[in-house]
């Protein structure tokens, strides 16, 4: 069983910058995808971005804003948030699954979330 503990949200302007830490009790398979998914009001929660080896995998909306990165010795992964827009406002989870499902679904294990609010 694998508990994860997102950190780093908070309320900034739009144009601010934000750090998202999300670390894992019990082992994170380097091989298990992991992720930031983000769930506004009203919506459905969405994939922000996904990494395992290689390229990431982002929302089209935050291609250029937003990097993933992740520490398998630390069990720990990132997303760097810049350049941040009202838009971006929700409640981030972190996620870790097996490669062999969709990054799509809600599958694996999920944080509490962390909210980020965009606003002037």
């Amino acid at each position: 069983q694998v508990t994860l503990v997102e950190s780093g949200g908070g309320t900034v302007q739009p144009g601010g910058s934000l750090r998202l830490s999300c670390t894992a009790s019990g082992t994170i398979l380097s091989t298990h995808v992991m992720g930031w998914y983000r769930q506004a009001p009203g919506k459905r929660r969405e994939l922000v971005a996904v990494i395992l080896t290689g390229e990431p995998t982002y929302k089209e909306s935050v291609k250029g804003r937003f990097t993933i990165s992740r520490d398998n010795a630390k069990n720990a992964v990132f997303l760097q948030m810049n350049n941040l827009k009202p838009e971006d406002t929700a409640v981030y989870y972190c996620n870790t699954r097996p490669p062999t499902y969709s990054v799509y679904g809600d599958f694996g294990s999920w944080g509490q979330g962390t909210q980020v609010t965009v606003s002037s």
